[in-house]
């Protein structure tokens, strides 16, 4: 897969700025220009969180110590809680983002997501999950993944399942390396439904033609956003709207539905915070060496 930075990032007329990332799959049947579906990831395509994945990998390459990576599952498990509270403020989340990318160049960030997909990642798609999104290509249909992950990785995500692209985080790149500066704001809750109105009008998308799959009832707005909402192995609150609101529900877990796989999938002030512990660790690392 070509390693050039494609973002594409876009400000509405309120100020709201979002990127995505598109890959180049070949259209399978003729497209359908004016319909489309948004997948969440954590928990929704995947099990687990992808940046809790693509930590454990470069665990695995010991860019930081084991004792980090316990360290960063805590910090999301707890500032999920914190999100679940304060869900309208993510001025700490987004101040902590920061930490985990600066000074990364993105070439080695789209490499080491590639390797870790294939390791770690792939095996974890749900299978479900992985048919719904193939049911919109094969009528046509563009197919987009939306994470608060930094967009390079959910495009080496897509890339790998075949989807359209994605839309996620985007961090400013200087000369090819992250600042550790964000290009808006975190990819998370209200921010999923202004990115994917954003998309619609540069695509030319009617959204009451479009779908959209997500595990959590923070992804609300972006559900709303969309003609058909399908709640995929939703939290409580979540499945709660879903009957409320007439909201076709898929789960694709077994065993007791309270146990998650791995690490939950969290808000993003729990990834993004969490990420901290690993920044830290990574920087510590490189001043070691």
């Amino acid at each position: 897969m070509a390693r050039s930075r494609k973002v594409t990032v876009s400000t509405d007329a309120h100020g709201h700025t979002a990127g995505w990332a598109q890959t180049e799959p070949a259209p399978p049947v003729a497209p359908d220009p004016s319909a489309a579906a948004f997948f969440d990831v954590d928990n929704t395509m995947m099990q687990g969180a992808s940046i809790y994945w693509f930590a454990r990998g470069l665990a695995a390459r010991n860019y930081f110590t084991t004792t980090d990576l316990a360290r960063f599952a805590w910090q999301q498990l707890r500032f999920r809680l914190l999100a679940r509270e304060h869900a309208g403020d993510m001025s700490l989340a987004k101040e902590a983002a920061l930490a985990f990318i600066e000074g990364w160049r993105v070439e080695d960030v789209e490499r080491l997501a590639e390797e870790i997909f294939d390791e770690l990642m792939a095996p974890r798609i749900w299978a479900g999950t992985r048919r719904l999104a193939q049911g919109h290509l094969d009528l046509g249909e563009r197919v987009w993944l939306v994470s608060a992950a930094p967009v390079e990785i959910g495009r080496v995500i897509a890339t790998r399942l075949g989807l359209t692209g994605a839309i996620g985080t985007v961090a400013e790149v200087v000369d090819g390396a992250y600042t550790g500066r964000l290009v808006g704001d975190l990819m998370h809750g209200p921010a999923k439904a202004e990115a994917i109105t954003q998309l619609a009008t540069v695509e030319g998308l009617d959204l009451n033609r479009c779908a959209a799959y997500s595990d959590s009832a923070n992804d609300l707005p972006m559900l709303s956003a969309v003609g058909r909402a399908v709640a995929v192995n939703p939290d409580t609150t979540l499945l709660r709207q879903a009957r409320e609101q007439g909201w076709e529900v898929r789960d694709f877990r077994t065993g007791r539905r309270a146990v998650r796989i791995a690490v939950p999938s969290t808000a993003a002030a729990g990834l993004v915070v969490g990420a901290v512990t690993v920044g830290v660790a990574v920087q510590r690392r490189r001043r070691n060496s």
